[in-house]
């Protein structure tokens, strides 16, 4: 999920000067300052992700996976609109940060007994998803898609961790049922 889910956003993210300037239509000397917008989206993102899933990790991470797939999908479309373009950055910037707590937290939900371990391997699939985010944006690009194309790449891989994470959050349902099936109660006393 981490790398699917996040690496959709670094796909569209890795490219965006280019995107800023050559479809936007922005100068050079603004992209910093989009920058700035978009590291404002982040830092919300980050704190509301943090918060949200404190109240539900599985239903955070299914709403901001998907809401993320359709913001970048929908700031592909509207790319050429400097004014939506903004939008589109601190949006983009928000749900792709707010992603980051609720999958380290559900990593460290299913890790008690290795929490270190698991918190080091999520945190080394958050730099795999970059890098294939920027890889596979590259290829799109190299291909003669245009500057949209890692933006589509990005929804197109975000909308695969959501079924990622439709799948497992039915396996740890069926898991849930099973060990429920298993446990019998025999007067005050539950037997497994």
């Amino acid at each position: 999920m981490t790398v699917l889910g996040y690496g959709g956003m670094f796909r569209a993210f890795t490219y965006i000067a280019y995107t800023l300037s050559s479809v936007s239509g922005f100068p050079s000397s603004a992209v910093p300052w989009l920058l700035i917008v978009f590291g404002i989206g982040l830092f919300v993102g980050n704190f509301a992700g943090g918060k949200l899933a404190a109240r539900s990790i599985d239903r955070t991470l299914l709403v901001v996976l998907v809401v993320l797939t359709v913001v970048l999908a929908v700031f592909a479309l509207v790319a050429t609109s400097p004014v939506l373009t903004v939008i589109a950055l601190v949006l983009m910037g928000a749900f792709g940060f707010a992603t980051v707590p609720a999958l380290q937290t559900r990593v460290m939900q299913y890790a008690d007994h290795a929490p270190t371990l698991a918190s080091g391997a999520n945190i080394a699939a958050f730099n795999l998803g970059n890098a294939l985010g920027a890889w596979i944006g590259g290829l799109t690009i190299a291909a003669g898609l245009g500057y949209t194309s890692p933006i589509w790449a990005g929804s197109g891989i975000t909308l695969a961790a959501v079924v990622l994470t439709l799948v497992a959050m039915g396996a740890v349902r069926r898991g849930r049922s099973r060990a429920a099936a298993r446990t019998t109660t025999t007067g005050s006393i539950a037997t497994i």
